[in-house]
């Protein structure tokens, strides 16, 4: 995902006035680096992978409309790019409705309990790591854990500048006085918005998300695991792999719940209805390890079922969510069919 200015805004276009750049290739060379953890943030503030991918895009381009009232005086060029996309945020969230997931909007259900369709609730989306550099140094300045679906989820309990406050502050640890600056608020505001943010959180029961994890390759290799155990349709192969308060949800369904013997009746379920002929691939999200499931359908081909993300313990996997969502398989790629 790269945007560049010249193609936009015409080639080789000039500025003299301009308080970051001359022209609109080192404009774009000057933002460039700041892409990924813009990005990221968007996505946390947002919930959603095309909409945060608009408003970075909507960010570059309100920084080059304003670039001459740029001054390096009140603040690097970070914390004004900051300033853009929070603004353009809670700009976007005036009209949207919030991304929750299941566990945090309806009560736990029976594992074995017909699925039930959410219906018109929009659902918060996984993100791919590839969008945001994991891995690579651009990707340096996003935080992992941050970008959990559980941490993400916990944010839509609340209002848009709380939501701001708290990442500001919090995760990307900007100064009272920064966050202020960014918010057009003051310091005493900011730390208002900051303690009702954590209020709520703790009034929503918000799960700790925040726990001892073995490395990332101790992660992947847990899942590989159990990506075995389920081509194998080998139910007690996956329950040893969970940790005892595992939970499961799978939007856009509103059913979920906890616990190991509760996750194993559920994957009786899905092999008795969905059959014991799988193909996974790998995929990443959000800092943690994950795979596209595709079942074999009636013509032989195996059909696009399921994308999973894994949170990964020292106790286990203890978390699961499923999603099955086309705009969620468009931004990572995913065909829908693939030959045996």
């Amino acid at each position: 995902m790269v945007w560049r200015f010249n193609r936009v805004l015409g080639e080789g276009r000039s500025g003299r006035e301009l308080g970051v750049a001359t022209t609109t290739e080192d404009f774009d060379r000057q933002l460039e680096p700041y892409r990924p953890e813009l990005l990221a943030h968007c996505y946390r503030m947002l919930g959603s992978v095309h909409d945060a991918e608009d408003l970075v895009q909507e960010t570059c381009l309100r920084a080059w409309r304003a670039r001459a009232r740029y001054d390096r005086t009140r603040g690097s060029l970070r914390t004004w790019l900051y300033r853009i996309a929070t603004n353009a945020c809670l700009n976007a969230l005036e009209s949207r409705s919030r991304r929750p997931l299941p566990s945090g909007m309806v009560a736990e259900s029976d594992p074995l309990r017909s699925l039930v369709h959410g219906g018109e609730v929009t659902w918060l989306q996984p993100i791919p790591d590839a969008l945001l550099h994991l891995g690579d140094p651009a990707g340096a300045a996003v935080d992992r854990d941050s970008l959990r679906l559980a941490f993400v989820a916990a944010l839509q309990h609340l209002s848009a500048r709380q939501r701001a406050a708290l990442i500001l502050r919090e995760v990307l640890a900007f100064s009272a006085a920064e966050t202020a600056d960014v918010l057009g608020t003051s310091v005493a505001s900011v730390n208002s918005s900051l303690q009702r943010a954590r209020a709520r959180l703790n009034e929503a029961g918000v799960r700790e998300d925040r726990v001892a994890e073995p490395s990332q390759a101790e992660q992947r290799a847990c899942v590989e695991r159990y990506m075995k155990a389920f081509e194998k349709a080998d139910i007690e192969g996956i329950k040893k792999l969970l940790a005892d308060d595992v939970l499961m949800e799978m939007p856009p369904m509103l059913n979920w719940f906890v616990g190991r013997d509760n996750y194993a009746q559920f994957m009786g379920w899905v092999f008795a209805k969905a059959g014991s002929s799988w193909r996974l691939d790998p995929i990443a999200a959000n800092g943690q390890p994950g795979f596209a499931a595709y079942r074999r359908g009636d013509s032989g081909a195996f059909e696009l079922h399921t994308l999973q993300v894994f949170t990964v313990t020292d106790a286990g996997i203890s978390r699961t969510t499923v999603f099955q969502d086309i705009e969620v398989f468009a931004a990572f790629g995913l065909d829908t069919k693939s030959e045996p």
